[in-house]
């Protein structure tokens, strides 16, 4: 686009302001076609010679700035600084993430399904656990194990539960099974309320002390070893691994009754 002379802009006003051929020139069309329609206004006569005394008396800067779009190089660095400061301290945008149609949410809930339509006796259980029905709780905790046989949480519920109906021998009994199954958060047993029971029974010291179990040891194999009922190796291999699987043996005793026999 050509550069606009200002005194070129000055002399149209003087003697074709009335017609607006100032405005045309600067590039304002709209108000040279209104100059245009009121031309025959005396009035107009008396604007276009104030347009062309301010246009000859102005500034060329000034001038520039404004009708040719041009800034000096001073204005435009001191501009720059604010600029960058501002792109520099914007605030990022978080874009945000709709959980709901994350893949990972997908896969977790596929999981829960997954896992309540394999075992939903556990989710019966705890929800009857919540509502007070200590011995429905039992009840469906029991079936869970039939799935599940070692699984410590129900174990473990199973314990509080049978605590809380005030059988202690069966939580002693669930509660070794959760610790022999890998349950490890031994503060939990010793403040968790549904045991409060089981804390206050005279045996519950000794319980800890032979690291939560009922027993110190198994019966010598040559006196009272559970398996001499039968004479047959492989029949004492496999009540043996019986044994084992109903969570009457840990895994270090099942070993150690394995290698007792095989000498």
């Amino acid at each position: 686009m050509p550069m606009k002379d200002k005194n070129v802009a000055g002399i149209l006003a003087l003697f074709l302001g009335w017609l607006g051929v100032h405005r045309f020139y600067l590039g304002q069309i709209g108000r040279g076609i209104v100059y245009l329609i009121f031309s025959w206004f005396p009035l107009i006569w008396l604007i276009a010679l104030i347009d062309a005394i301010v246009l000859l008396t102005m500034d060329q800067q000034r001038f520039d700035e404004k009708y040719n779009g041009t800034y000096p190089e001073a204005y435009r660095r001191a501009r720059q600084p604010d600029y960058e400061r501002t792109r520099r301290h914007r605030r990022p945008v978080r874009k945000r993430v709709d959980y709901r149609r994350s893949p990972r949410k997908k896969i977790e809930k596929r999981e829960v399904r997954k896992t309540s339509k394999a075992n939903p006796y556990k989710l019966n259980g705890l929800q009857k656990f919540k509502d007070y029905d200590y011995e429905g709780a039992i009840e469906e905790f029991q079936k869970s194990l039939e799935i599940a046989p070692t699984d410590v949480a129900t174990h473990f519920n199973l314990a509080c539960a049978y605590s809380l109906t005030e059988k202690a021998d069966m939580a002693f009994k669930h509660l070794e099974l959760a610790v022999a199954h890998g349950f490890k958060d031994f503060n939990k047993i010793q403040q968790h309320p549904a045991l409060a029971f089981l804390r206050i029974q005279d045996q519950f010291e000794d319980f800890v002390e032979n690291g939560y179990r009922t027993r110190a040891e198994l019966p010598p194999a040559d006196d009272e070893n559970l398996l001499d009922t039968s004479p047959d190796l492989l029949d004492q291999l496999k009540k043996l691994g019986d044994l084992k699987e109903k969570g009457l043996l840990t895994q270090q005793e099942f070993e150690e009754q394995k290698r007792k026999l095989l000498e």
